[in-house]
């Protein structure tokens, strides 16, 4: 993720172009530019405008907020016995990136946008570990939500192939490939000379500028996952569609001793044919409590997939166009869609948690244990 400098403008906002992106790949930002008009003077003028504290204080806001849900969905997983499987470990790998976003990358980013001049001060060391955090940690996000799609397309396309034990061993894979994937994309410039990421003589500290790094890295952290995640989808939708409609015309035996009649209480209507010794049971409407299941997982899947690309695209698609245009959008824009991405590791835990009542009932357990 690319940073931004934010600070405050003479008469109003301005912002200016600032490079950086979680994907790797280079991208002008916005700074509010402070002016003696804004500083305190006789006159007693305060030293930044109202919108540039309002603007401080939403982001804050986002940190801590992003952190503390990540945070208590990790401990929620390692205290409660019945998370310690599938598929929690990979809600846990997505929690552990979002930690780190919020932890690591976020905090540095706001010092970044509210320092005058777009200078990085802090040195070239950390400089190259914040943008190789900011890669890796952003990446390994997107791809995460990936493997939950992938991982909830397999069980219900194949619910009998795909055991508990294959669940743990494919999941185990795609979190070491995710984070194996992600420290490639962020660690490349450094092992491969790949472009600078500081520049001593413009106090500067960015992405690699490379064109060709810029390619690689906006492909490898969102246009490839991103692919993926809408394929896996459409698939989901088809097979959930298939088997749900399967299962409302199903012809089902029923023993001969059981009389079975309309359930008024149920979701769904039985209607029987009695034909010599054989009873015969019409589905006609409803679900099994099996149905209802998966079709909550297809729905929390199609709206993790639909948070993330609205909070992703806008910056990724940034990313791509101006490298080819040798064009830009104006800075204003490239800041909001800086920090929109940003926000997705925020609404990652409470999209997983909402359709989970398990979550919801271990958070109760948690907070009343330690009343």
């Amino acid at each position: 993720m690319e940073a931004t400098n934010l600070s405050v403008a003479a008469a109003g906002v301005a912002l200016s172009p600032r490079s950086q992106a979680c994907s790797g790949s280079p991208s002008p930002f916005g700074v509010i530019r402070s002016t003696p008009h804004d500083a305190v003077q006789a006159g007693g003028e305060p030293l930044f405008s109202v919108f540039t504290v309002l603007v401080v204080t939403l982001l804050v806001l986002l940190i801590a907020a992003t952190f503390l849900w990540n945070l208590l969905v990790l401990i929620t997983i390692l205290r409660v016995r019945a998370f310690h499987r599938v598929p929690h470990n990979l809600v846990a790998s997505t929690a552990v990136s979002d930690v780190l976003v919020a932890a690591l990358v976020m905090p540095l980013s706001l010092v970044s946008e509210l320092s005058a001049g777009r200078r990085w001060r802090l040195g070239r060391s950390l400089c190259h570990v914040w943008v190789s955090f900011d890669v890796l940690c952003c990446t390994a996000s997107i791809w995460n939500v990936a493997a939950i799609a992938l991982d909830r397309y397999w069980t219900i396309t194949r619910h009998l192939q795909y055991t508990l034990r294959t669940r743990r061993r494919a999941s185990a894979l795609m979190i070491a490939l995710t984070w194996a994937l992600s420290a490639l994309i962020a660690l490349a410039p450094l092992l491969f000379g790949w472009g600078e990421a500081y520049d001593a003589g413009l106090q500067r500290c960015q992405v690699s500028q490379e064109p060709s790094y810029a390619v690689f890295s906006t492909c490898g952290a969102f246009y490839l996952p991103l692919g993926v995640v809408l394929f896996v989808y459409w698939k989901i939708y088809k097979a959930a569609k298939f088997r749900f409609g399967r299962r409302r015309g199903a012809v089902l035996p029923v023993p001969p001793s059981v009389q079975v009649k309309e359930a008024p209480q149920e979701a769904e209507k039985v209607f029987t044919v009695q034909h010599q010794r054989a009873t015969v049971a019409f589905r006609v409407s409803g679900g099994s409590w099996q149905e209802q299941k998966e079709k909550r997982a297809a729905m929390m899947v199609g709206i993790l997939i639909g948070v993330f690309v609205l909070c992703w695209i806008p910056f990724f698609l940034a990313e791509l166009i101006s490298p080819l245009c040798a064009c830009s959008l104006p800075p204003i824009w490239k800041s909001v869609f800086l920090w929109l991405g940003y926000s997705n590791s925020f609404f990652n835990p409470l999209i997983y948690t909402a359709f989970n009542k398990n979550y919801n009932n271990a958070f109760k357990s948690l907070f009343t244990k330690q009343r």
